[in-house]
């Protein structure tokens, strides 16, 4: 169930050089936090951009709470080999972890959260790491039973402090495509005993997502859409590319990633003036806080080289949140949905 290998090191190697690119601009070493962060919270009020709201709350399977059938020795994508005896106290070391926790009916037994975790049912948690920034101390002080960390997970040192302490620590694999969202699930709800309510919450998120991309608007001129990764406070401004991890959601809400298409191979390149040109996209789509970070539309249009682009002259921007966006969970259907509306009615506004 946990798959390690070459696709999982790549997007390992994508993660740090994107945590790299950012220190560089800082001067020191910030920690991105996958899908966003505290220091650049908040939602743009600009009239030429929308945003969906699918990051309040997340929807448990119906009926009584699935009781976990345990001890179950598991094999985490780092190779290690574990015993989950206990899941009285869950600590999800991502928001995307703790979205799949709490919808699969455990969110009772969750302890604390990643800044990440945006939703609402998780916002009294006390935050223990941003990503790639783990406070072993933190996490230990809660006395977890188990505790569910990313392949990007980090510092190393941090995590093995929590191994040492005797916590099974269960490392899973990276969502990066549709496809990754059947996986995902059943890993999380095998490293906690409910295997059933895994297959269920399996088949329901896949019935949705297929209802979504139904109502998809067809079409032979799809709109070319760029995914930018922007924070502004340390002067980050991104492209993505072939393996920026947003090309599948892209393409199930009917558009096509400008930047993969122009030949962007990689996962993110520095914005250029000479990029956007050759990404000529129709849509710019952004996360939200990322957005806020260079202060709505009007300062996102201050890039060089986007207002120049056919997105750009006509505003057409769409936006998701953090929390949300690239998580490919239970929530995807709802992201995808989303998208397609801001796609489409941007691309028809031009």
């Amino acid at each position: 169930m946990f798959v390690a290998g070459e696709r999982r090191d790549r997007v390992i190697h994508r993660h740090r050089r994107l945590l790299g690119t950012v220190a560089a601009s800082l001067g020191l070493a910030v920690a991105l936090v996958g899908c966003g962060g505290a220091a650049d919270a908040g939602r743009p009020d600009d009239g030429g951009a929308s945003t969906p709201a699918t990051a309040d709350r997340v929807e448990p399977l119906p009926g009584p709470a699935p009781e976990p059938a345990l001890p179950v020795t598991v094999t985490g994508a780092d190779g290690a080999e574990l015993t989950v005896a206990s899941a009285e106290r869950i600590v999800p070391l991502s928001g995307s972890l703790s979205e799949i926790v709490y919808t699969l009916g455990l969110g009772e037994r969750v302890v604390a959260r990643d800044v990440t975790a945006t939703f609402e049912q998780a916002e009294d948690l006390p935050v223990v790491t941003r990503g790639h920034d783990v406070s072993a101390e933190g996490v230990l002080s809660l006395h977890p039973d188990v505790v569910l960390a990313e392949a990007t997970t980090g510092p190393a040192e941090a995590l093995e402090q929590i191994r040492d302490a005797g916590v099974p620590l269960v490392v899973l694999d990276p969502a990066l495509e549709l496809a990754d969202v059947e996986t995902r699930i059943a890993a999380v709800a095998e490293a906690l005993g409910v295997p059933a309510a895994g297959r269920e919450l399996t088949e329901r998120t896949a019935d949705r997502v297929a209802a979504a991309r139904a109502e998809v608007p067809a079409g032979d001129d799809p709109p070319r859409v760029a995914f930018l990764y922007l924070r502004g406070s340390a002067s980050v401004y991104l492209l993505g590319g072939a393996e920026s991890g947003a090309v599948s959601l892209i393409e199930a809400a009917g558009g096509v990633d400008a930047g993969a298409e122009s030949g962007l191979e990689r996962d993110f390149t520095p914005i250029t003036s000479e990029a956007l040109a050759a990404a000529a996209p129709d849509v710019i789509l952004v996360m939200t806080k990322g957005l806020e970070s260079v202060g709505g539309v009007d300062g996102l249009l201050e890039i060089p080289g986007v207002s120049q682009t056919p997105a750009g002259m006509d505003r057409r921007i769409a936006s998701v949140e953090d929390g949300v966006l690239l998580n490919y969970g239970p929530r995807t259907d709802q992201v995808i949905a989303s998208l397609a509306t801001q796609f489409h009615d941007a691309a028809s506004r031009g």
